[in-house]
């Protein structure tokens, strides 16, 4: 089954953020990872303080929906400006369906992460579609 959720994006205040979100739905991050755990790209070196913001954090809101979150960082990362900071992520029961939904959604726009196997075990991708809005689509091959 296909789920959307919204992907926050900040500058710096993920934690703090969803520190407060948690307080106020309760629950507890079901993920929260930070940009240290990921492999290091030689071009592409992260500051002791970039390591330490977080790369994803998930937080349930109920069984069907998550509140999801990031601090902006590297390349692959949009600049942080107020209103574009949050994405529609999707999360497809296939790798077919993902590829059909990210084909589809993209078309006429502009990919800033093809879709494609990532070290966290998700096949992943990102994009602005031809009229601004940011996406996510994510098939989670070993969902926990």
């Amino acid at each position: 089954m296909t789920t959307v959720n919204v992907y926050l994006n900040f500058d710096g205040q993920c934690e703090e953020a969803f520190e407060f979100y948690k307080s106020v739905f309760g629950g507890e991050f079901s993920y929260i990872g930070r940009f240290n755990e990921m492999p290091q790209d030689e071009n592409n070196k992260l500051s002791e303080a970039d390591g330490n913001k977080i790369m994803h954090v998930s937080l349930p809101i109920s069984a069907e929906t998550n509140l999801f979150g990031s601090d902006t960082v590297g390349a692959w990362s949009p600049k942080l400006v107020q209103g574009n900071n949050y994405s529609i992520s999707i999360n497809a029961s296939s790798k077919e369906e993902a590829d059909r939904l990210f084909n589809g959604l993209s078309a006429g726009g502009k990919v800033t992460m093809p879709l494609e196997n990532t070290f966290w075990g998700a096949y992943f991708g990102m994009f602005v579609d031809k009229y601004g809005i940011n996406w996510m689509v994510n098939f989670d091959e070993n969902p926990s």
